[in-house]
């Protein structure tokens, strides 16, 4: 939610903010909604007045007098009235507040121009030394064995398609890339927190997930409660509702969970094997700032989740997402792909994002400064990384023939081995 003082003041500015994202909403119609707001306070204000010198003059009347009986019956009327006007108040707060739920974030002035991801720009690339990638490889979906340990027709009898098993070795270096990104992470200064993997609609509201991505997500009906879609969404709300110390800041947690994405509309190429699941494990990262440096603090965690693929040694660049490709929440996005040997294709593994004040407003979670003074903090956070496309990019750039896979020097402590064979 951005702040209303910025709506009313410089309107024009937001109406170009949200016009450079694509995205609309109607401004003149929420301006209406709080002018009518702040109209209804003051005269609700003001029948309260009235009420209360009516209270005390009709103290100094005589009981049953023609002049009480009179104020009596003006008190009455002034009651209906004020009651009429808090109702009137309730429901058009309510509408305000639906209302400006609906306008995005502003993209920071130094989000580039652009209508889509054609137009994102790269401002890094790294390569493992001697990497060639223009090596040939199979996709990771012809390896040669992959099925016997990534098994999507059993997926599809037990749940549905985008629900595979992993198997054998392949479970376990999931597991250990798992575990060895949350320590990675927890040695980068972050602590490790394990939260629900459910969420009240409270707290989709609060990160941005709703009203804008109610699709997206799948929901527990009889609960009222959605499977998270990431793990940024319980993190976040950790702290909602309440003040943190600026001395505190920043606070930075890392945790994995699984992740459920209904992926609507999802489609071709890109959701074979890997690449697109319903359900996929990810690393996350978040981080509670103050405003003064939150956009140094992006670049902080954006170097943290490229720390986690030049770990892996695997080829990466960064994508600074345009203006017109950028999320909802977000004000500043970077993107991290990693190279696909065998698909011959970027693949995104994380984004990065600064959600300045935006996810606070709605999640009420501020800090108190040094002066006293109460401000909403900054939120931001960054995948580290997303599992699935980062198996896919180990199997296709790992892969040395007849199915076998060499295994990154990271993982090989917790894997147990430094290769394994897919071919049973």
């Amino acid at each position: 939610m951005i702040d209303i003082s910025i709506l009313r003041e410089q309107t024009e500015r937001v109406r170009a903010a949200i016009a450079r994202k694509k995205f609309s909403c109607d401004i003149d119609a929420i301006l209406e909604l709080d002018r009518q707001r702040r109209q209804l306070v003051t005269d609700t204000e003001s029948l309260r007045a009235r009420q209360n010198a009516a209270n005390q003059e009709i103290r100094t009347m005589e009981k049953g007098s023609d002049a009480f009986k009179i104020k009596i019956a003006e008190m009455k009327t002034l009651s209906e009235e004020v009651k009429s006007a808090d109702a009137r108040t309730r429901e058009i707060d309510e509408l305000w507040k639906q209302a400006m739920l609906t306008i995005p974030n502003l993209p920071h002035e130094s989000v580039p121009e652009g209508r889509g991801d054609q137009d994102n720009k790269v401002v890094y690339e790294w390569l493992p030394e001697g990497f060639d990638k223009d090596a040939a490889g199979s996709p990771h979906w012809e390896i040669p064995g992959i099925n016997a340990f990534l098994d999507f027709n059993r997926g599809v009898k037990v749940t549905g398609a985008g629900f595979p098993f992993y198997r054998g070795a392949l479970a376990r270096l999931n597991r250990a890339l798992i575990q060895s990104l949350l320590d990675e992470a927890v040695n980068m200064g972050y602590e490790e927190i394990q939260p629900p993997h459910m969420v009240n609609a409270a707290s989709a509201t609060a990160t941005g997930q709703l009203p804008d991505k109610e699709g997206q997500m799948y929901q527990v009906i009889n609960d009222d409660l959605y499977l998270i879609p990431t793990a940024e969404v319980p993190v976040t709300n950790y702290y909602r509702d309440e003040i943190l110390n600026e001395a505190d800041l920043p606070l930075k947690f890392c945790a994995y969970t699984p992740c459920f994405r209904r992926e609507a509309g999802s489609w071709g190429k890109d959701v074979r094997g890997l690449n697109r699941l319903h359900q996929f494990d990810k690393v996350e990262l978040v981080k509670w700032v103050s405003p003064k440096n939150s956009f140094e603090e992006l670049e902080s965690l954006r170097k943290n989740a490229e720390h986690m693929l030049q770990a892996l040694q695997l080829p990466y660049r960064v994508l600074e997402i345009c203006a017109g490709d950028i999320g909802f929440p977000h004000s500043k996005q970077f993107d991290l792909e990693v190279w696909s040997r065998g698909q011959k294709r970027w693949l995104e593994v994380s984004s990065c994002s600064n959600f300045t004040d935006f996810q606070a407003r709605r999640a009420q979670i501020r800090y108190r400064n040094k002066e006293g003074k109460v401000e909403p903090v900054h939120t931001l956070n960054g995948s580290a990384l997303g599992m699935s496309r980062t198996l896919a990019a180990i199997l296709e750039n790992n892969h040395v023939g007849d199915g076998e896979i060499v295994v990154p020097h990271l993982l090989r402590p917790r894997f147990g081995a430094e290769k394994f064979t897919l071919v049973r």
